[in-house]
């Protein structure tokens, strides 16, 4: 008896069509939307410009063949680089992402929404170029805003109740389907393009986690998302070409992503597609820290001043105790050496042990010169997490999405200071009002460390101007940029 394969093509899956209906449909959100996106865009790219201060970062930029300059090709901001969309969206993105200290979203998956950027203004700014130059009107700012939103939704809601982590693959799978969606509607795709071009991504080599967890951990954590956009805007191009997908690349028997990376689970659905992700996103404010810790740093930064108000320092410490949710013990509750910056980053203990010596936590502390001060290890021996059960609930309630930490701190005199609490960080939609001074704070001063001081403020009164912002066409406002 001999068994028949059916060789019928399916219709493509329900998730690669409500994913195509969705960003080809209106512009998604309102006002609120917007303007969130539109912080979003100026503290990402930010992120970027501080990232440009380490040779670790800059050394992978450029052009893959030194010297290349594309004609009417993408500009990197913060540099004299005119690339290919591709390697464009490689540079912008590994900026983005290097220090850790864009935008977040926790859920069953957690992520960087903003990496999404890479894909999405490398290929507007693309497009423009070569549509004035062609004689034809550029893309403006709110395509790109409206991008930024669609990618955030279609990367935070799978995020939402999918874990990907769970089965070991990385979530920048999502920063790579969200950006090819994204940018194959900028490139002006049919609804069955886009389709084979989210079907290509999904069928692609998918990243693992290792390179974020002990022993292994390193810093293509830093370029993973970068390597993400330039493949999503790769893969775009490939199916505007008329090149074929594969409709059933989730659901296919043996061979389909659900049975050979998923446990055979399909994914869960518990919203549609609007603009909730990019309305409801975190916003890394005051720390370049991991964001399952920034309450925890917050939390040691109040005890830094409690402390030095008592006359004491850290010396003082016996030992700290740090009720917490179950990812931060999962993710980054570490012991034992830790040998790079991109392991100290993802460490709570070590983001905690720096601003209770020192009383800050900048991207710096977690170099090699400063990792070096043996203070840091030894208080970060003293340091405990457990999981508080309330905390892991509230992190995953969609009505809080709190990131909860409770630290309490007994010194060697036998006396227990009063716990601190932080449920919600500075860059919380709880806390908006709170942070968004904070975040142009923060996006003023990432333009001085690149810029003169009439091109920070021609660049800052632009962005800050929401109206005029979405009306300026897109390779004049990256153009400000160009250093």
């Amino acid at each position: 008896m001999s068994a028949h394969t059916d060789t019928a093509r399916p219709e493509p899956d329900k998730v690669l069509t409500d994913i195509a209906d969705y960003v080809l449909g209106a512009e998604p959100g309102g006002e609120h939307a917007y303007e969130t996106a539109r912080y979003c865009l100026l503290d990402t790219l930010g992120c970027g410009l501080e990232a440009l201060e380490y040779p670790a970062c800059t050394k992978l930029l450029g052009p893959i063949v030194p010297g290349t300059v594309v004609p009417n090709g993408a500009k990197v901001p913060g540099t004299q680089f005119q690339l290919d969309p591709v390697q464009a969206a490689f540079n912008i993105g590994a900026m983005i992402r290097w220090l850790d200290f864009n935008d977040t979203w926790l859920a069953a998956e957690w992520g960087h929404p903003s990496d999404n950027l890479g894909a999405i203004l490398a290929t507007a700014d693309w497009l423009s170029r070569q549509a004035v130059a062609a004689g034809r009107p550029p893309l403006v700012m709110r395509d790109v805003l409206t991008a930024m939103i669609r990618a955030h939704e279609i990367q935070g809601v799978i995020a939402l109740e999918n874990s990907f982590n769970w089965v070991g693959l990385d979530h920048v799978v999502l920063v790579k389907v969200a950006s090819t969606a994204a940018v194959g509607r900028l490139l002006g795709l049919t609804r069955a393009e886009i389709v084979n071009a989210v079907s290509l991504a999904w069928v692609d080599g998918q990243s693992l986690r290792t390179y974020r967890h002990a022993p292994n951990a390193g810093s293509r954590k830093s370029w993973a998302a970068g390597d993400a956009t330039s493949r999503a805007v790769r893969l775009a191009l490939i199916a505007r070409t008329g090149e074929m997908g594969y409709p059933s690349v989730l659901t296919a028997k043996t061979w389909g992503f659900y049975d050979v990376l998923f446990r055979g689970q399909p994914f869960k659905f518990p919203r549609g597609f609007g603009s909730y992700v990019m309305e409801n996103v975190l916003f890394k404010i005051s720390y370049p820290a991991e964001f399952h810790a920034q309450t925890a740093v917050e939390a040691a930064m109040r005890l830094h001043g409690q402390l030095a108000e008592m006359g004491l320092t850290h010396e003082a410490i016996e030992h700290i105790t740090v009720r917490t949710h179950e990812a931060c013990v999962r993710i980054i509750d570490k012991h034992g050496p830790l040998t790079n910056p991109a392991d100290r980053d993802h460490c709570i203990q070590y983001m905690m042990a720096v601003p209770l010596i020192h009383g800050r936590l900048t991207a710096a502390d977690y170099e090699d010169s400063v990792a070096a001060d043996p203070r840091i290890d030894a208080l970060r021996a003293k340091i405990t997490c457990v999981e508080d059960p309330r905390f892991t609930r509230d992190y995953l309630d969609p009505h809080k999405r709190s990131i909860a930490n409770a630290v309490t701190v007994r010194l060697k005199d036998g006396r227990t200071l009063p716990e601190v609490v932080v449920e919600y960080p500075i860059g919380h939609k709880r806390r908006r009002s709170e942070g968004i001074p904070l975040l142009i704070e923060k996006f003023r001063r990432n333009l001085a460390r690149r810029f003169p001081q009439k091109q920070q403020q021609g660049i800052a009164e632009l962005s800050l101007d929401g109206p005029r912002l979405e009306r300026t066409p897109v390779h004049e406002y990256v153009d400000l940029y160009v250093i």
